[in-house]
C-alpha cells in the first residue's frame, strides 16, 4: 500500500487509464479480425468498411494515447495492402 495521498490517487488513475486503454485496443484487435475474415471471404465492400472501422479505432486510440502513432500507421498501411489485394 501507498504511504503517501499522492500515490494513492496516481494508482486509482493507473487503474482507470488501465481499463480504458485495453478497450480501446480490444477494439482494434477486434476490427482487425473482421477485416482478415472478410478478406479471407473475398468480399470487397465489407473488408473496405472493416479497414475504415479500423482506421477510425487506430485513430481513437492514437488520440488518447492508447498507442503510438507508429504503430497506427504501420497497422492502417497494412490493412490497405490487404485490402488492394482483393482489387486486383
Amino acid at each position: 500500500m501507498p504511504n503517501n495521498r499522492s500515490q494513492i490517487k496516481r494508482d486509482k488513475q493507473n487503474k482507470k487509464r488501465t481499463i480504458k486503454n485495453k478497450a480501446l485496443k480490444s477494439r482494434i484487435k477486434t476490427a482487425q479480425k473482421d477485416l482478415l475474415a472478410s478478406v479471407n471471404e473475398n468480399k470487397l465492400e465489407v473488408a473496405e468498411s472493416g479497414r475504415i472501422r479500423l482506421d477510425k479505432a487506430l485513430d481513437k486510440a492514437v488520440k488518447k494515447s492508447a498507442v503510438h502513432k507508429n504503430y497506427s500507421a504501420n497497422k492502417k498501411s497494412q490493412a490497405a495492402k490487404l485490402v488492394n489485394s482483393l482489387k486486383k
